[in-house]
Formats: structure tokens, sequence, C-alpha cells
């Protein structure tokens, strides 16, 4: 019996094919189906009102786009799609494929970024037009561990990690599993964490006078 090792995407093929598409985002050539479920999306809605909120009450010159994918320098096959983004809008000018599609190459662009940790599925691309995806399991692993660790090189001053219904595993989250508000911020390269409860009100550098708790962005 001969093994087939599944057909991968390169960053190309994966703008040309789900680009378009806010529910998919490519990791190392693997199609990630974030599949979000309405409290997912409510909870990256209210997170994204809250801070652009925010932005417009201290005149920041900064914006949160509908959608937008980074496009890593490190690795080639590889396409993140936070669930919030906060950009530099004076940086806007330098990015390179800006203006045909909202796709950031440059990590100094983006002040902030949060993703909401939900159960998703990574899908291998069809090899033959008649072949279903194969799904490939994992879930919460790559906002707590891949994505610190993809954000802090792209020197992303802030990473949120909204984790609403406690998925993380116990080293990220303790036990017992309880919703969990990750601030990540970056000092000297590493992501210095601090994590928040219900109830807890929210500490952010970027934005000091934040009056923020996780119950407030609940579904």
């Amino acid at each position: 019996m001969t093994y087939t090792p599944p057909k991968l995407l390169t960053f190309e093929q994966f703008i040309v094919e789900y680009g378009d598409n806010p529910r998919y985002e490519l990791i190392d050539g693997e199609l990630r189906d974030m599949e979000p479920t309405g409290p997912h999306e409510e909870v990256a809605g209210n997170i994204a009102g809250r801070i652009y909120t925010e932005i417009l009450r201290t005149h920041l010159n900064w914006l949160i786009p509908k959608t937008c994918l980074i496009k890593h320098p490190r690795a080639e096959a590889t396409a993140l799609r936070p669930d919030v983004i906060v950009l530099d809008k004076e940086k806007l000018a330098k990015e390179p494929l800006w203006q045909k599609e909202p796709i950031i190459c440059n990590g100094n662009t983006i002040k902030l970024v949060a993703e909401v940790v939900s159960q998703c599925v990574a899908r291998v691309p069809r090899v033959e037009a008649t072949d279903e995806p194969v799904r490939v399991s994992t879930n919460w692993q790559d906002d707590y561990a891949r994505k610190v660790e993809e954000y802090a090189f792209l020197e992303i001053p802030e990473y949120w990690i909204v984790d609403f219904r406690g998925l993380g595993g116990l080293q990220f989250i303790g036990n017992p599993k309880q919703p969990t508000f990750t601030v990540c911020q970056l000092v000297n390269g590493v992501y210095q964490q601090q994590q928040y409860r219900l109830g807890d009100t929210i500490s952010s550098y970027l934005f000091p006078n934040l009056d923020l708790k996780l119950d407030d962005v609940m579904p």
C-alpha cells in the first residue's frame, strides 16, 4: 500500500480559492476552517465595538477592517485571519498588497490582534475534484501556542486571547477551566501574559483608559 501525502496549499493558491471567505485561514499549507458559531461572532463583534469606541474617543488614527489577512514573512504557506485586528492608518501606504486586497505584510502596521478561542478543524484541500476534504483534529492550540509565536515574531504590541468557553488547556488557563481573557503584551520580543476572569477589569497598554471586563463581551 502506497501512502500519498495530502496536497497542501500555497499562499497564492489560498488567496485565489479562499481569500474572500472569512471562515478560512491557512497554517503551514493546511486549510483551517474556523467554523464560526453565532456566539463566537457575537464575542468578536463585542470586542471590535469596544475597541472602536475607544479609538474614536481618543482620536487615534487607527482602523478595524471587516476582514483582513496577515501574510507572514517567515511562513510562505501561512495566511492568518484574526477575529479582530487594529491597523495603523499611516502605515497602510507602505503595504504592498493593501490597495488591491485586504492583506497586511508588515507587522508594524498592526497595533493589536484578538482571537476568540473556539473549536475548529483543519481541512486538507481536495486532490481531485470529486474528493472530499479530509478533516484533521485541531482547536485552541493555534491561538494559545502557534499564534503567540507568530504574532510576537511580527512584533505586534498586543495580542488578546478571548476564551469565553474555557476551552484552552490546563497549562494555559489553569484548573478548573473557566472563561479566561488573556492579554499578551510584547516586551523585548516576548509576550508577557496576564489572565483575567469574569469580574476582573482588563488592563491594556494600548488602551489604558479602556473600561472592559470579560463579562462585557460574553454572548
